[in-house]
């Protein structure tokens, strides 16, 4: 990013719920640590080309360490001999309200990173902030945007949001990648404007691509409603405008802002018990009377050790007559939890190791099991802003309290019914893919999914809007069936966001299902036959 071409601000952004799970761990071992070390690697590589160029950088990388990070880049850049004035962000740690907590950390907004910028920081390190902050706090230090710019932050809102997974943005993870070269794709950047409209784009010869489904893609990616509410403002999703704006360029406008929510999001880790799993191949003929047989054996070996939970799930990977061993093999996975590391320790690994030789024919699992390891649980809670104090430490060592927002409103779903198009014509249909007309992005909040579904064509769109309702939507994927799931409609974007409650149980560290940040679930949706109208294939 810094050889590439212009820059202004460089940011990073390095924290992810899991991150902050491991980030505790960190600092249960060192209270010196808390933050994202990578980080110092990377800058001992860049700081000098970042001042030379006059770049700066912001980062949320101090996680729950901010100062502790702000004091290692001090020490880095004497080390390199780059003077450089570094601050940082502080007031996001609520841990001791929290007790039992591996961490407790408030969503900040930007506020604190402009301050930071305007007191002539060249470098910014942060602990909990929102991923768009990295973009809202440099902009409003840049432009001169007050509190009240609804308009403006709302837009540099979106274009932190596109932003905030790299290369999500410009080809990665891309539902139609097939025909683009993606090996490699660039990073993305914004070139943000005074009234908060943007271009996203990257740097001239770097791989990837950017258009209006790139940005649609990230756009959907983990957010809900047509409101997408944060610290510094509630941005409207739906009021959203896309268009190709050359080669690689995608320009964002249009969007509108509302007053924020009177209330910070808290996400808090904790250890929520032991968690160990043996996967068992099962080879050639007989599967389900083999899995059948290994629980049935191993149901008895627990006996009065038996985990709180037990889960077994048979992935039917085996072909008829397979030319491999492995493509005549299923899976079948134990996962056991409990809040006694003994009952999911040596008590299943040895139960299961010891079937070996008694068993079903060809018995044998993927990797030894082990002892048994620690799961985090993670939880979002809310607090008032103004119970938050929201800190920047300038270079000089100077603290300033952020002001809460005067006005607030609560956030409400914006209806759906006013948002449909026309129903398309009927004609013949036939069966295939709901991916060969729509592309999907999916991710994790907390223990929710969210499901993103967009149509490449006005006329796909019609149908879709109709045709993906909540019942067709948990029909095709039947792991959703028992779950709420919530429809919102974003038509600007020719859009559909499902969030589906509970999926993931209790967060990604639980690992509660096969594909525990349900990374994969729009894609799975996308594979399921529906009948399409044949004018759209």
């Amino acid at each position: 990013m810094l050889t590439g071409g212009p820059l202004d601000i460089l940011t990073g952004d390095y924290l992810a719920e899991l991150t902050m799970l491991i980030l505790g761990r960190d600092r249960l071992k060192d209270p010196r640590l808390g933050y994202a070390k990578t980080f110092l690697r990377q800058l001992e590589e860049s700081l000098g080309l970042a001042q030379d160029r006059g770049v700066k950088i912001v980062a949320n990388a101090g996680g729950l360490n901010p100062a502790g990070l702000a004091d290692a880049v001090r020490e880095l850049a004497d080390r390199v001999g780059v003077p450089v004035k570094v601050a940082h962000v502080e007031g996001d740690d609520l841990a001791d309200r929290f007790p039992g907590a591996l961490s407790a950390n408030a969503y900040l907004g930007g506020a604190g990173i402009a301050e930071c910028l305007r007191a002539g920081a060249d470098v910014v390190v942060t602990g909990r902030v929102t991923d768009a902050a990295l973009v809202t706090g440099p902009a409003s230090a840049h432009f001169g945007w007050g509190p009240e710019d609804y308009d403006a932050l709302a837009g540099a809102v979106v274009a932190g949001h596109v932003l905030e997974c790299g290369t999500q943005a410009t080809g990665g993870n891309y539902s139609f990648f097939s025909g683009h070269d993606v090996r490699r794709p660039g990073f993305p950047l914004a070139e943000i404007h005074a009234d908060g409209t943007s271009v996203i784009t990257k740097h001239d010869g770097t791989g990837g691509l950017v258009d209006v489904g790139t940005v649609t893609a990230q756009l959907l990616y983990e957010t809900g409603g047509a409101r997408y509410a944060g610290p510094d403002v509630t941005a409207r999703l739906d009021t959203v405008r896309l268009a190709q704006d050359g080669e690689d360029r995608v320009r964002i406008s249009g969007v509108r802002g509302e007053a924020p929510p009177p209330t910070l999001k808290v996400g808090l880790n904790r250890i929520g018990g032991w968690r160990n799993e043996v996967v068992f191949v099962l080879t050639g003929l007989d599967i389900e009377a083999k899995a059948r047989l290994v629980r049935e054996q191993l149901d008895d070996a627990l006996g009065k050790h038996r985990p709180a939970e037990v889960r077994w799930e048979l992935a039917r990977t085996e072909r008829p007559d397979g030319d491999t061993e492995e493509r005549a093999s299923a899976y079948l996975r134990l996962v056991v939890r409990d809040s006694d590391p003994d009952k999911v320790g040596r008590a299943v690994s040895g139960a299961a190791i010891e079937l070996a030789l008694g068993s079903y024919p060809g018995f044998h699992v993927t990797a030894p099991p082990g002892k048994g390891a620690p799961y985090g649980v993670f939880e979002a809670e809310y607090i008032d802003a103004a119970e938050v104090t929201h800190t920047a430490v300038l270079p000089e060592g100077r603290r300033i309290t952020m002001p809460t927002p005067v006005r607030t409103k609560d956030v409400e779903p914006v209806p759906d019914e006013g948002g449909l198009p026309a129903e398309l014509p009927a004609g013949p249909r036939r069966a295939a893919p709901l991916g060969l007309i729509a592309g999907a992005r999916s991710g994790d909040k907390g223990g929710d999914a969210n499901v993103g579904v967009w149509a490449r064509s006005d006329d796909a769109w019609r149908w879709l809007a109709h045709e993906l309702t909540v019942n067709r939507f948990r029909a095709l994927l039947p792991e959703t069936a028992e779950l709420t799931v919530v429809r919102h409609v974003l038509p600007n974007l020719r859009a559909l966001n499902f969030t589906v409650e509970g999926i993931l149980g209790e967060g990604v560290a639980a690992q509660a299902r096969f594909d525990p940040q349900a990374k994969a679930l729009g894609e799975w949706l996308r594979s399921r036959y529906v009948d399409i109208p044949e004018v759209l294939l």
